[in-house]
């Protein structure tokens, strides 16, 4: 079976690698939301540059719950998560490290 390309970036190409059936704890919606209508700043900076596909036409979820995580950004068609850790993550080194783990169990990338 051939991969399929989902976009090119300066010559270099993005495979589709889409991941299913991903668990979600239902109880963390309210929270989700209340994070993307917060979010900090570098955040808020990025996701003005991804949202509605601008960036090479790749879908970015904001603030996705994946199991009992809530994860910065998502790209399902690539199974890949971007965390955008600010001051606050420095004390929390064993839980991020944990989340990670679970993640990568799940075949996605961070």
């Amino acid at each position: 079976m051939e991969k399929e390309i989902l976009s090119i970036i300066k010559g270099t190409y993005i495979y589709r690698k889409h991941i299913s059936n991903l668990p979600a704890n239902a109880q963390l919606k309210d929270r989700a939301k209340k994070l993307r209508k917060a979010g900090n700043y570098p955040e808020v900076v990025f996701w003005k540059q991804v949202n509605r596909h601008q960036f090479y036409n790749i879908d970015f979820d904001r603030q996705r719950i994946i199991g009992n995580y809530i994860v910065d950004f998502y790209i399902k068609s690539l199974g890949l998560i971007i965390e955008i850790d600010g001051t606050v993550h420095n004390e929390r080194e064993d839980y991020d490290e944990k989340r990670t783990l679970f993640l990568e169990s799940l075949g996605l990338s961070v």
